[in-house]
């Protein structure tokens, strides 16, 4: 055998055996990353991942939500990023760049965290099309404003802000059940405790989570009451005093009522395709440390694929690999991060 052949088969059996043992395709030049889906329940089902805010982290939360449902669970995962024009980095203040939002052709269920975004006309076709599609959403903390489009795009009912007759609120209101209103809890002061909402203590999503599981540093978001359509609150979020897990409630007003802090929905698009939709208001890059909000956000995924009896109490979604999320803040990210710097090791 020559040797040019003999090195071409040896370079292409140490490229397979790398990705194997990665779990990723990594090709530096693409401004994503990749998960491919180990053995597991969700093996042959893409989940694409979209981050793009400034403060919460979701550069850091949808890469670690992804490893965990691709290697615990075996789902292929896809995360697309915000990304730097001038130099190809992760750049969440970059506004109006998402590339790979193609990736949504061939998805099974998109997970949205975007704030803001500003994306031209071919990207948010693209997030339209997926939209409309029939296939299940989910939305994550700041994913009920994810647009704020200039008043020239051609989807601008889908802005946060909407005033459109049928379109009031926006994508958030109308396809997640809410846009942004308010911060309930004290912005940076006090955190959420997640309380079961009364009669959804055997809803698959919240299968194996016990009381007190689910915390996170965030604080609670206001939301209109009733929520849109036929959204059906699951978790209401319990306002602390403080910043940590076993601080006491808050009192008075505050906690009375108690805002939903995730709920479920359903949305029919222009394909008269009815999808299955959840959202919560938790879920900042810190709030993955707590166990419970991993379980729920792993489950809903389960859920809104219709497999939810697919879900276990007993179910792995232990962190992957090193995880020490930054904390939540305005130019608080990492800087010079690109997507292939994110493969596993």
């Amino acid at each position: 055998m020559p040797f040019s052949r003999r090195r071409v088969i040896r370079n292409f059996a140490l490229l397979v055996a790398t990705c194997g043992l990665t779990g990723s395709l990594v090709n530096a030049a693409d401004p994503w990353i990749v998960y491919e889906g180990k053995e597991g329940p969700g093996r042959g089902k893409h989940i694409v991942l979209v981050s793009g805010d400034e403060e919460y982290r979701s550069e850091e939360a949808l890469p670690q939500l992804a490893k965990i449902l691709s290697q615990r669970h075996g789902f292929k995962c896809t995360v697309l990023f915000a990304i730097d024009k001038t130099d190809g980095t992760i750049n969440p203040k970059q506004n109006d760049n998402i590339p790979g939002l193609e990736a949504l052709k061939s998805a099974d269920l998109l997970v949205m965290f975007t704030r803001f975004r500003d994306l031209p006309d071919d990207q948010m076709q693209l997030v339209i099309d997926y939209t409309n599609s029939g296939k299940p959403i989910i939305g994550m903390r700041t994913a009920t404003h994810a647009f704020n489009l200039k008043p020239e795009s051609k989807f601008t009912r889908y802005t946060w802000t909407s005033k459109d007759a049928e379109w009031e609120g926006g994508w958030g209101r109308q396809v997640l059940g809410e846009t942004w209103v308010n911060h309930h809890g004290k912005h940076g002061s006090q955190s959420t405790r997640g309380i079961t909402a009364p009669g959804k203590e055997s809803h698959p999503i919240l299968r194996g989570i016990k009381p007190g599981e689910i915390w996170g540093p965030t604080d609670v978001y206001g939301v209109r009451l009733p929520l849109t359509g036929d959204s059906q609150p699951l978790v209401l979020g319990q306002v602390l005093e403080g910043m940590k897990f076993d601080d006491k409630p808050l009192d008075g007003p505050k906690n009375d009522p108690m805002m939903p802090i995730a709920w479920t929905k359903s949305f029919k698009g222009a394909s008269g395709k009815e999808a299955r939709v959840f959202t919560t208001t938790i879920g900042a890059s810190q709030d993955l440390l707590s166990v419970g909000v991993r379980r729920m956000l792993v489950n809903a995924c389960y859920w809104g694929l219709r497999m939810e009896d697919r879900i276990t109490a007993e179910a792995n979604v232990e962190l992957v690999g090193k995880y020490q999320p930054l904390p939540f803040k305005f130019d608080g990210f990492k800087r010079g991060v690109k997507p292939s710097e994110l493969a596993l090791p």
